[in-house]
Order: structure tokens, then C-alpha cells, then sequence
């Protein structure tokens, strides 16, 4: 069995046939799944969904550095109620990204630190997002982020000195179809073996992200190629794919809190 821990269920290529893409993961044995939030709306619809689907979604609620700049004057304040929902495990995606700043570094500083604090008075774990401004989110982490708060890089795809800086927090590690992409995995390959293999969890970041090893190829990543990426996994752990998919599952459940399943 297997635990997505990202998924992009809100989107429209996914949104449109929701039913069939929880369908086809259970069937590849994908059991749960975890629905990112970018917004203030999109953490709505998550939750409308794990309302829909009970112990096989949960949802994270936040605001990713691009949408920054439109929150509203009360985002917080609807972040926080919505957060107090039994399938809301995470705070987030939330973070930097100084790679395309759709919205200003000043409103990405503020909106993510303001979400750090929230993270912490609620007790969650933070669903992080960086691309291209490590110092600077290392520091405010530092800064606002409570000892007991854990950290997910969410889809991290940096290398070894990325990963030491990340390791010195106690970060856990979100691992996608990146690592099945010979074309760019080559940093992620060389900070493998320092990654704790008991705070690794893997996610599809679906519909993006789709792992170049499927065949055929599909029109877009879904949870149910979530096996694709522990099998390349398995390869560089030298482990059988069961044992891997027992301890991402386990890991995933740890970090956010909840139960095994039932047989």
C-alpha cells in the first residue's frame, strides 16, 4: 500500500474526473492521498473532497509563494479555521520561490513567515516550497519556526549541500518523478544517500511531474503512477519495492499524525 503526499487534486486537469483518478489509485494500491492547497479557495475545494473521500484524502491548507500578493486581509484568520478540519494534516504549500516571483520577495517574506507562526500555534507540520531562495527561507525558518514544528521540502530536488542545510533543521523530504528524470536527477541522485530514509515520503505532485519511466506515456501524472517512482526508488535503496512502500507509507503517517490502516 502507498501514501501520496502530494497531490494537486484541485486542479481542473485532475478536478474533471475525480472520481476515476481516486478509482485507478486505489487500484495501484495507492491507498491515501494528500491534496496540496495554493490558496485560500483551493484549501476550500480540498476540503470539500476529503469531506467526499474520509480516511483515503486529507488536505493541506495555505497559500504558495505565487499567490502571496492576493491574499485577503483575513487570509490567516480562514486559515486558521479552515486548518481546526479533522482531514487538515499540514500547513501550506507554502514557502519562496525567487525563481519567478509572480508575487513581490517582500509579500512571499511576509505571507510565509506569518504562515510559519501559524503552523506553530496549531501544532502542524509545514509543507514547504522553495525554488532558488534556500538562504533566505532558511532564515526565516530559523527565525519563526518553532522546535516542535516539523518541515516537509515538499518535491525536493536539490543535491548534497541542499540537503545538509535542510538536515540541520530536521527536515523531512518529499520525493517525486524528478528522481526518474535521467535528464535533471543528477543533484538528487548525489544527496540520496545522505537523506534519512525514515523522513522520505513520496508524492506525485500530480498532474505535474509525470515520472519518464511510464509506458506508454500518458497525457499527465495521477496518484496511480505513485509506483513508479518508489520502484525507481527501491533500485537506489537496494531494497525490494514492498519494504519501500511499507516504510514511505509508515513515514508519511508519522509525520502527519495519523493512523494505520485497518486490514
Amino acid at each position: 500500500m502507498w501514501f501520496d503526499a502530494g497531490v494537486n487534486l484541485t486542479n481542473a486537469r485532475l478536478s474533471k474526473d475525480v472520481d476515476g483518478v481516486i478509482a485507478r489509485a486505489q487500484e495501484a494500491g495507492v491507498r491515501r492521498q494528500l491534496l496540496i492547497a495554493t490558496n485560500e479557495q483551493e484549501a476550500e475545494r480540498a476540503i470539500a473532497l476529503c469531506e467526499r473521500y474520509p480516511r483515503q484524502l486529507y488536505a493541506t491548507v495555505g497559500v504558495h509563494p505565487h499567490d502571496a500578493a492576493g491574499v485577503s486581509s483575513d487570509y490567516i484568520d480562514k486559515l486558521e479555521a479552515l486548518a481546526k478540519h479533522p482531514a487538515v494534516v499540514a500547513i501550506g504549500e507554502c514557502g519562496l520561490d525567487f525563481n519567478r516571483n509572480f508575487s513581490s520577495e517582500d509579500d512571499q517574506k511576509r505571507v510565509f513567515s506569518e504562515q510559519i507562526q501559524l503552523a506553530n500555534r496549531l501544532g502542524l507540520p509545514l509543507y514547504l516550497h522553495e525554488r532558488e531562495a534556500l538562504s533566505t527561507q532558511l532564515e526565516l525558518l530559523t527565525r519563526y519556526c518553532a522546535d516542535h514544528t516539523p518541515c516537509l521540502s515538499h518535491c525536493f530536488t536539490g543535491g548534497p549541500d541542499d540537503a545538509k542545510a535542510y538536515l540541520e533543521r530536521g527536515h523531512w523530504f518529499g520525493l517525486t518523478g524528478w528522481l526518474c528524470d535521467e535528464r535533471r536527477n543528477q543533484a538528487l541522485l548525489e544527496a540520496l544517500p545522505i537523506l534519512p530514509r525514515n523522513r522520505i515520503v513520496l508524492e506525485t505532485d500530480a498532474p505535474f511531474l509525470l515520472p519518464r519511466t511510464v509506458r506508454p506515456r500518458p497525457k499527465m501524472n495521477e496518484p496511480a503512477l505513485l509506483p513508479y517512482i518508489g520502484n525507481e526508488l527501491a533500485v537506489h535503496w537496494q531494497c525490494s519495492v514492498a519494504a519501500l512502500a511499507e516504510q514511505t507509507t509508515t513515514n508519511a503517517l508519522r509525520l502527519f499524525e495519523l493512523e494505520q490502516e485497518r486490514s
